[in-house]
């Protein structure tokens, strides 16, 4: 993948916002399938929030034959934490992720007032990119995913992000992620000493009206 800049979907919920959440989205899906998501928090209290929901670029899936679709990282097999990682993808797409991060912070969002979130492979990158990035940022929101590279993130992640807020949720019925992989990665992190919301839901791959709803409280309490 030899690109510079994602391409992103944009919804403000306000004039002037300077708060940001860059949105991560999953496996063959678009940024912009998220965007109707915005419209069911309960962001009462909260400053205008500018939401960015980027594009990843298309790349062949090992896992799906080779077919080509929109992917952070490759597939190989499957999910387990023992399969094997596409540790340059996730790299890469770190990098433009990061690239948006600062994007915003010219756009006069101080750090401190960007987040990141995602859901599945979008959940990995948020987790890997936020925990690795070397300014502090506002928090971050995994869902449905796990902390990718788990042998090498120890290492490679930048204190910086060390207190930041992270809010994750997995259902118990998940067909596609493990639930045991999102739990694995919650253990993780919280024996490395991160402030972990954990939320665990009675669904599959997906999100629930529940999920919606305790995400929307967390946001109001961490930027009202």
């Amino acid at each position: 993948m030899n690109r510079t800049f994602l391409q992103y979907s944009q919804t403000d919920t306000g004039a002037d916002p300077q708060t940001s959440i860059i949105w991560m989205h999953g496996l063959g899906d678009h940024g912009s399938s998220f965007i109707p998501l915005v419209q069911e928090f309960d962001l009462t209290g909260c400053p205008p929030i500018r939401f960015i929901f980027p594009h990843a670029p298309e790349r062949p899936i090992t896992a799906n034959a080779g077919y080509p679709m929109r992917a952070w990282f490759d597939i190989f097999s499957g999910f387990e934490d023992s399969d094997m990682e596409d540790t340059e993808g996730v790299h890469e797409s770190q990098r433009l992720i990061s690239v948006l991060i600062e994007q915003e912070r010219k756009r006069g969002v101080p750090y401190e007032r960007i987040l990141l979130a995602g859901f599945s492979q979008g959940c990995a990158m948020a987790l890997y990119t936020g925990l690795c990035f070397p300014e502090k940022l506002g928090g971050i929101i995994g869902l449905s995913g796990y902390v990718p590279l788990i042998y090498s993130f120890p290492e490679e992640r930048h204190p910086a992000n060390q207190d930041t807020p992270i809010f994750l949720a997995h259902g118990t019925q998940d067909e596609v992620v493990p639930f045991s992989r999102g739990e694995d990665s919650m253990r993780l992190l919280r024996a490395l000493n991160y402030n972990v919301d954990w939320n665990a839901y009675h669904m599959t791959h997906t999100m629930s009206l529940t999920e919606v709803n305790d995400l929307g409280n967390w946001l109001r309490q961490l930027l009202a």
